[in-house]
């Protein structure tokens, strides 16, 4: 399975459509960069491609609008949407939010123990 690396450019416009709240982390994730709430992804960035997290509606919403698998071809990831390239910023920052809202309102994530 390849994992495409983001270029300097992708990352720049992905940290711009990062929300500025003071609970968001930005983590590097397999090469790329993720953005968290709670310890829970809520978007990340696959090579050039951004994908958000979103309920079973809005998931479906923004597949009819043009997004598409996040991820691995062979493997994409399960409850994660990629944004089409061809939206407004005003609509990417729309599903962006929807994403952060819809994860914020998950449980937190509990760190892993560590083995003794």
């Amino acid at each position: 399975m390849q994992i495409p690396k983001p270029t300097e450019a992708d990352k720049d416009r992905f940290r711009a459509l990062v929300p500025s709240a003071q609970d968001i982390e930005v983590k590097p994730m397999f090469g790329n960069i993720a953005a968290f709430v709670n310890g829970n992804m809520f978007m990340g960035l696959f090579g050039a491609e951004i994908g958000v997290k979103l309920s079973a509606a809005d998931q479906d919403r923004l597949r009819e609008s043009g997004g598409g698998p996040f991820g691995p071809a062979e493997r994409p990831m399960g409850g994660y949407v990629s944004l089409p390239e061809t939206m407004s910023v005003d609509e990417l920052h729309g599903w962006i939010d929807a994403a952060l809202s819809y994860v914020a309102g998950l449980p937190p994530k509990q760190p892993k123990k560590r083995k003794a």
